[in-house]
């Protein structure tokens, strides 16, 4: 049902999934899904942030889990369990943030609340009036006699997600110049000691205080094919680690497409994706890190790239996650991020798949794959480049189609050059 600021319906589902929507296009910003968790007002802890670079509260009950497509629109979806938010919790606030421009530009923006469960519409408001707004609190759900609801806000902010986060009681950590040193102290003449006592016992340490937790980063990079890299070492990512996660989502109107291809593309409850990675290290070494042969690698020895696991859920607080270590950049020439279908679908057309790079120390670095119109069931998703000094990623969100009894493995080899041999593996 649609609504007018300032208005309210109860909400009866347990379990409510929470998609912003707006139309895409040229020129159109980024939007960003995000909740907080308000106690009188405002937040106890930047824990109870839920957004792209913390996607999962402490309790479960609040869950980031990235866009998705919705015809000629795209939406950014937050899951919230009612049952699990915390008694102490009274709002969970939804907002909205542009990256890019205000939502003057933005089309089409609405929230909708729909039943987790069966997918039914129990609340949407559309926003019509925003100029330079760069956040807006588009709704929030509330505790009421019991019972939760819905309330239309639509408030705006000009100061961006910053602005908005810090409203609500969150630490940010903004961009900024480094601070300056403090000068150096002189040091005073020492004064000469008269003779007195033995000297009085030297008070007890006080036990220095908890250092403050570091404040919530907001930064990201979001690549596209206008701008397809990025330097690691301009974001401050060439040390630690980078953890490569892929998530997905399946459009459910995918059969149909699959049938004007003339083919069938049923897709299975068991689809299962796996992420590899081809790797040369600087020694000239070559091989591959991928789940079919038990091939998951290592991250303190030779390749320094390892396989979490084997996911078949495509959560993005799960799905499939490979780590890079970056105190090994020396070691490593290139490397190849790709994904294949093992089992469950013929081709990546009606899966909605988004990338997402977190260094341990720098921005995250994300991107969404192009909607798939051949029969590929092998995508070269990033490629991971040292040029000397540096890491640089680049997006490629390329689809290949394999040769009759090709592998997708071979293909990709071929593709990009790398020059080994394969043998049939299993997992």
């Amino acid at each position: 049902m649609g609504m007018l600021k300032g208005a309210n319906v109860r909400i009866p589902a347990q379990v409510v999934r929470i998609e912003l929507g707006r139309g895409t296009g040229p020129g159109v910003p980024d939007v960003d899904a995000s909740a907080l968790l308000l106690t009188g007002g405002r937040v106890r802890s930047d824990a109870d942030f839920v957004f792209y670079n913390q996607p999962r509260h402490a309790s479960g009950a609040v869950r980031h889990e990235g866009r998705r497509p919705a015809g000629d629109a795209v939406a950014d979806t937050l899951t919230v369990d009612l049952g699990a938010v915390e008694p102490e919790v009274e709002r969970v606030v939804l907002a909205a943030s542009a990256d890019g421009g205000s939502f003057a530009r933005v089309p089409g923006l609405h929230i909708r609340v729909l039943d987790a469960a069966g997918g039914a519409e129990l609340a949407r408001f559309d926003s019509q009036d925003a100029t330079v707004e760069t956040a807006l609190v588009l709704g929030e759900l509330y505790r009421r006699q019991g019972e939760w609801k819905f309330r239309a806000v639509g408030q705006g902010y000009s100061s961006g997600l910053a602005g908005l986060a810090t409203d609500f009681g969150i630490t940010v950590d903004a961009p900024g110049p480094a601070p300056r040193a403090a000068p150096a102290p002189v040091a005073a003449p020492a004064p000469v000691a008269p003779s007195a006592p033995a000297a009085a016992p030297a008070p007890a340490r006080t036990p220095a205080p908890a250092a403050p937790p570091a404040p919530v980063r907001l930064t990201k990079v979001t690549l596209t094919k206008d701008a397809p890299a990025v330097s690691l070492a301009k974001q401050g990512g060439t040390s630690g680690t980078m953890r490569v996660n892929l998530n997905w989502q399946v459009n459910k109107q995918f059969k149909g497409w699959g049938r004007r291809l003339g083919k069938a593309m049923a897709v299975h409850s068991d689809l299962d994706l796996d992420l590899g990675a081809l790797f040369e290290l600087s020694d000239g070494s070559k091989g591959v890190v991928q789940a079919l042969g038990n091939s998951f690698g290592a991250l303190r020895q030779p390749p320094y790239i390892h396989l979490d696991g084997d996911d078949r859920t495509g959560a993005v607080e799960t799905g499939e996650n490979l780590t890079i270590n970056l105190d090994h950049i020396g070691a490593l020439r290139r490397i190849l991020v790709f994904v294949t279908i093992y089992e469950g679908a013929r081709s990546f057309a009606g899966l909605h798949a988004t990338v997402t790079l977190h260094p341990q120390h720098g921005a995250p670095i994300d991107f969404s794959l192009d909607e798939c119109t051949v029969l590929s069931n092998v995508c070269a998703l990033a490629l991971i480049t040292n040029t000397g000094k540096d890491l640089v990623v680049q997006r490629e969100a390329r689809y290949l189609v394999p040769d009759r009894g090709v592998s997708p493995q071979r293909t990709l080899d071929r593709a990009y050059g790398w020059g080994m041999n394969w043998t049939p593996g299993r997992k």
